[in-house]
């Protein structure tokens, strides 16, 4: 099938992208990479008559590392998070969780704007904003404002963006010690049967500090505050692993689909969980 007709607008400022949303209200979307979007207009699921297009705006591209602070524009590709060679040394857990998202075709199109806002519980970044614990700003006709990532969503498509404003980008605290981003998939392409995104601080032998987040396993992401307080102060053996995995497992709520019933997908968590630690922890 093919969209209906519709209007299309390319702002090169935020400002005119705002304006356009605000003039147009509920007749109107931005679009990133478009890979959520375009198919559900094809469909007609979604009737778009504005569509505003995010492209032309270069202030919502680029990386900035300053002071400890890692900064990414909305509109930067998966493809170039991975080729960033500053953020990769700043935060290589990005690159790790962007090389396991999709396939190239996708990478080189799909944004991490578009990825965090669209409130989708496949999506691989929204649970690694959470562990780095980012902070989202947010434009709209009343200004800028920003949300932590940990605040930001409220069910599965919803989040707290309002329909007039725009995700211009995230800034989190460049993270220290060891990380690892876990991932099982049926194959090349699809969402998370369940993933795992794990930083980790070591006091000598001894972990010191932790984040964990969960991915597709609810309807949001999933920050597992009480699994990293079980890895606290423990020698990050078998035991206190056991304990974190224990301490995730009621925080999630898989449902069954066609990547399992509820238990496996459990299973998996744990099993994503468990080897996200120990690599991290062996790159503490």
């Amino acid at each position: 099938m093919i969209p209906s007709r519709f209007d299309y607008h390319r702002p090169d400022s935020v400002d005119g992208a705002v304006a356009l949303l605000t003039k147009y209200g509920d007749e109107a979307r931005a679009i990133a990479g478009g890979h959520s979007l375009i198919p559900m207009m094809k469909l007609r699921m979604a009737e778009v008559q504005h569509l505003v297009d995010l492209q032309g705006i270069d202030s919502m591209k680029g990386v900035s590392v300053a002071g400890g602070t890692v900064t990414i524009g909305a509109m930067m590709t998966q493809h170039e998070l991975i080729a960033n060679e500053a953020l990769a040394k700043a935060a290589p857990i990005i690159r790790e969780a962007s090389l396991q998202i999709a396939d190239p075709q996708v990478r080189y199109v799909g944004t991490i704007g578009g990825n965090l806002a669209n409130g989708d519980p496949g999506n691989d970044m929204p649970g690694l904003m959470q562990c780095l614990d980012a902070t989202y700003v947010l434009a709209g006709p009343d200004g800028t404002r920003e949300v932590a990532a940990r605040d930001f969503y409220e069910a599965a498509y919803f989040t707290a963006r309002s329909d007039d404003e725009i995700l211009v980008s995230v800034r989190f605290t460049a993270p220290k010690g060891g990380y690892a981003y876990e991932k099982q998939k049926r194959k090349i392409g699809d969402y998370a049967t369940a993933a795992a995104a794990v930083l980790i601080e070591k006091d000598g032998a001894t972990c010191a500090a932790t984040s964990i987040a969960m991915t597709n396993l609810s309807d949001t992401p999933v920050w597992c505050e009480a699994a990293g307080a079980a890895l606290v102060g423990s020698k990050l053996d078998k035991s206190a692993i056991d304990a974190a995995v224990a301490a995730m497992l009621p925080t999630i709520d898989p449902q069954e689909d066609n990547r399992g019933p509820v238990e496996f997908k459990k299973h998996v968590a744990g099993v994503m969980l468990r080897r996200a630690i120990e690599r991290a922890a062996s790159r503490a």
